[in-house]
């Protein structure tokens, strides 16, 4: 990639090539006039075929690629728009023109629709809805990030409306999860060092929840296992109690462990909980939501505890406590951190540069979504 050019020249001897020094006139080739440079990078040499780019020319910048974030999420119908994000600063992602304005419909490749804001209130679509075609190649993403549980009005829209999907769902068109494990590279990478300093934890159990609901599965599991081990619950719900000033991730690194219950079980529904929550906090991660198989896919098997793993609640607290009593057995759910590194998905600034990226990965091929529900609800 570097190239090197010599510049030294041999001591005594002198060099038409230095600085100030006269270079002789070299006669021109025969048919040829004088004085006309001959093209050789990026043209044709001698009537010949065009020659390759150097080898240490970069490569050529991906096709621009425009894509427009049809609401700002969760912020209202009313919501004004927000600053896109430099793609290339935040992902090393090139040739990203982000659009928050509707007048730029008609310029984007592809349109960026968010679930929760789509099936609220009247339709608020673009121009294709009221009989307009849309333009040539233009690509509507269904972006989505709750559960199937969660996710209301699926059946309600319209077939082959969209031509992608994007989700933490690995089968998604653009695959988006809440995190993942990358390579570690440096030892100040998140969370820094192998193991956190066990002197510093001074609680057992931690659980952060801010819906609460008696019917779910992890309220019904977490009532069971705090008959036989201590669990401090904090949030806004729920017997929970104020997360205190110094943050969540300060809090949740005081506790060797952290229950990462999903509030369903669905595929590949695996959220911060898992990943900010307890991973990058420090704590190991009890985790209830899809099957430990699913959670293999993403995570080494020794970095997390799987409520199916046990029989019952008690025999889980029991495990609990033992890995309390044996350190050198608690250090091993860390080894992990050895190898891998936290990456933390950045909502919405991430989905809308990713999309981005999947276009000019694509190319012109058509595509549509032929029923949305049925594949999203399996």
């Amino acid at each position: 990639e570097w190239a090197k050019f010599p510049g030294h020249r041999a001591a005594g001897r002198a060099s038409t090539f230095a600085l100030g020094a006269p270079r002789a006139p070299r006669p021109a080739p025969r048919g040829r006039k004088p004085g006309r440079p001959r093209r050789v990078f990026g043209g044709r040499a001698g009537g010949g075929r065009a020659l390759p780019p150097p080898p240490w020319a970069p490569p050529a910048p991906p096709r621009p690629v425009g894509v427009l974030l049809w609401w700002e999420p969760f912020a209202g119908r009313a919501g004004g728009a927000r600053r896109p994000p430099d793609c290339w600063l935040r992902f090393r992602i090139r040739g990203c023109r982000l659009l928050a304005d509707r007048a730029a419909y008609g310029e984007a490749q592809a349109v960026l629709f968010h679930h929760r804001d789509l099936v609220r209130g009247a339709p608020d679509w673009p121009p294709p809805w009221g009989g307009h075609p849309r333009p040539p190649g233009q690509r509507w993403v269904w972006m989505n990030f709750e559960s199937p549980s969660h996710s209301p009005g699926l059946r309600h829209l319209a077939g082959d409306l969209f031509n992608w999907t994007l989700s933490y769902r690995a089968d998604s068109d653009v695959f988006v999860p809440y995190g993942r494990l990358y390579p570690r590279a440096h030892p100040g990478d998140p969370p820094p060092g192998p193991a956190p300093p066990l002197a510093r934890k001074r609680g057992l159990v931690a659980w952060v929840v801010s819906n609460w609901d008696e019917r779910q599965a992890r309220v019904r599991y977490y009532r069971q296992l705090s008959r036989h081990v201590p669990v401090d619950v904090f949030g806004r719900a729920g017997p929970g109690r104020p997360v205190p000033d110094s943050g969540l991730l300060h809090t949740v690194a005081r506790y060797k462990f952290y229950l990462a219950f999903e509030n369903s079980q669905h595929p590949d529904y695996i959220t911060e909980k898992l990943w900010r929550n307890a991973l990058l906090a420090g704590a190991v991660p009890v985790v209830l939501g899809p099957d430990r198989a699913n959670y293999e896919r993403f995570l080494p098997r020794g970095a997390f505890i799987h409520v199916d793993d046990f029989p019952s609640a008690s025999s889980l607290a029991a495990h609990l406590l033992f890995l309390d009593r044996n350190p050198a057995v608690y250090r091993r759910y860390f080894h992990w951190r050895r190898s891998y590194a936290v990456h933390i998905t950045s909502f919405w600034d991430e989905p809308w540069c990713r999309a981005c990226q999947a276009v000019q990965a694509a190319g012109d091929r058509p595509q549509s979504v032929r029923n949305l529900a049925r594949w999203f609800e399996r």
